[in-house]
């Protein structure tokens, strides 16, 4: 792990514990653990369920979620997400 920290940014970087395989879901952050935030990484699978959450409620019938647009994270960059919906 490593800690940098400036006027306006503080960044922290850490290491997956060994035998940890794949990429990162979530994480959360605060300042006790009774006031945690969770946020998501971008994944094709994060953003899925984000937008199926926002376009579809869960009232939704089955052929409106089969007819849902496919969505593809391209790239991800600091400043750039690239998403493709099919």
């Amino acid at each position: 792990t490593s800690v940098s920290v400036s006027a306006y940014n503080a960044a922290i970087g850490l290491a997956k514990a060994p035998g940890s395989t794949g990429p990162w879901e979530k994480f959360c952050f605060g300042l006790d653990a009774s006031g945690l935030q969770e946020r998501l990484f971008v994944s094709e699978e994060n953003v899925d369920g984000f937008l199926g959450t926002v376009l579809c409620p869960s009232f939704c019938s089955q052929s409106a979620l089969e007819s849902q647009p496919l969505i593809e994270v391209l790239d991800v960059t600091e400043d750039r997400i690239q998403i493709r919906l099919k």
